[in-house]
């Protein structure tokens, strides 16, 4: 499942180019090729600093951010590896705090992409051997690894026991991957899911997770006791609570955090996802002060997720009235925190505008149906690059789910003048796809950094 990445940097585009032509159409997921090819290396994944692990259907990519900040506060040099990147390749890879510079990128994934040569590796494989050559070269406190995909087959998963891992929200996605038959492994869809996830856990290791249902709790326990791995769920190993627009957070076995957070980033999930942050923060020595974890929570921005796009090229589009949002969530477990969040607050008094582009393997119409009470329009656009529902497909899609005013538009652009032709409602939200989401944040001009 490639990315199609591209770059101003003629020797980083030269190794994307390399990149993006590796195993289309038939990733297969599983450790045995980055493990030769880790070995090949020197094995840089036996080389990182103190390490978070960090799975989730949703969410794991804003947990690793308000993680990152929270050591960052306390005076820690963080690396961090996340995925996908919404405008440049250089996202995925921080190198203590910066996002790793285009010759160091161009020289890695060279030195990668020469040494697999033969594997028959994949997009993700060569990634993430680079950003570990990159974790294992430069010095840094800690080392924060996003899974992804599942968990008991990524990549990733070759490193050693990390100091600590975190489950965020579990849902269903990426099934052909996720939920292919095999011997051995629970039937039900979301105890699957739960299990693929948790194969991140090993022993020597601290877990902290969410809340789930029942029998998903009792997959993961059962993963955390066959390690001998403590086991912190949410709820019981620790809590949030609500606090006006914060929270308070507590655990009998962690201590509290003894001031009101208070999350920058929009939506009453993140406050989970803050809170899954400080239960992995206090799993492991040194941890960081309350004073460091309020001022880390307070400052963290994950780009994409329910961002408030500022003036730029794109917005220049509306009369200046209009807030423009994007979102990246595309599965159904998003489109419910999404549809909570508007309708606490954008579309509390009026309905919102929706430019939205999905791609081919989601779930347009479920996605649409959790939504439609908080939209009056939509406008459908396609993703140039992947493969996409069509916009008419998804204004058939949206008019079944009850959104009469339906139409469609050949790019982002011409989807924003066409609202600003004919009375755009006070909010607008860009969502349905991360990769839409980046192709707004670049005509935007405005590059996460």
């Amino acid at each position: 499942m490639p990315d199609h990445a591209h770059s101003s940097d003629p020797a980083v585009q030269t190794q994307l180019d390399r990149l993006s032509a590796l195993s289309p159409g038939r990733d297969v997921l599983g450790l045995e090729r980055i493990a030769e090819i880790c070995a090949r290396l020197g094995n840089p994944q036996d080389c990182l600093p103190r390490t978070f692990h960090v799975a989730g259907t949703n969410g794991k990519g804003s947990t690793c951010a308000f993680l990152r900040a929270i050591l960052e506060a306390s005076g820690r040099k963080v690396h961090s590896y996340t995925s996908p990147h919404l405008v440049r390749f250089n996202e995925r890879i921080r190198l203590a705090g910066t996002l790793i510079d285009d010759a160091l990128l161009a020289s890695l994934l060279e030195e990668v992409l020469d040494t697999a040569a033969d594997l028959r590796a994949s997009f993700f494989e060569v990634t993430t051997a680079a950003a570990f050559l990159a974790f294992a070269r430069t010095p840094a406190d800690d080392c924060i690894i996003e899974v992804g995909l599942g968990g008991r087959l990524d990549a990733t998963n070759i490193i050693p026991a990390p100091a600590a891992c975190g489950i965020a929200s579990l849902g269903i996605d990426h099934e052909a991957f996720l939920l292919a038959p095999e011997a051995g492994t629970p039937q039900e869809p979301a105890t699957r899911i739960a299990w693929e996830k948790a194969g991140i856990i090993k022993p020597g290791t601290r877990v902290a997770t969410l809340s789930y249902p029942p029998a998903v709790v009792e997959v993961i326990e059962a993963r955390a006791s066959a390690a001998g791995a403590p086991l912190f769920v949410e709820g019981s190993g620790w809590q949030v609570d609500p606090e006006g627009d914060g929270f308070r957070w507590s655990s009998a076995s962690l201590g509290a955090v003894g001031e009101t957070l208070f999350p920058r980033m929009a939506g009453p999930h993140q406050r989970r996802n803050a809170g899954l942050a400080i239960a992995m923060s206090r799993l492991a020595e040194p941890r960081p002060a309350d004073t460091d974890v309020v001022r880390g929570i307070a400052g963290t921005f994950w780009p994409g997720r329910m961002q408030l796009l500022g003036s730029g090229p794109l917005t220049a589009a509306m009369s200046g009235e209009q807030n423009i949002w994007i979102d990246g969530g595309h599965n159904l477990d998003a489109a419910l925190q999404l549809a909570d969040f508007l309708g606490q607050t954008l579309a509390r008094r009026e309905p919102v505008d929706l430019v939205l582009g999905m791609l081919a393997n989601k779930d347009a119409a479920g996605f649409l149906a959790l939504l439609a009470p908080h939209v009056g329009r939509l406008v459908a656009v396609p993703i140039p690059g992947h493969e996409h529902h069509t916009p008419a497909d998804l204004v058939g899609i949206a008019r079944d789910s009850g959104i009469a005013q339906a139409s469609a538009q050949g790019d982002l652009p011409s989807a924003l003048r066409a609202l600003a032709a004919d009375s755009p409602a006070r909010n607008i939200l860009i969502g349905g796809s991360l990769y839409l989401v980046g192709q707004a944040l670049e005509l935007n001009e405005e590059f996460p950094s």
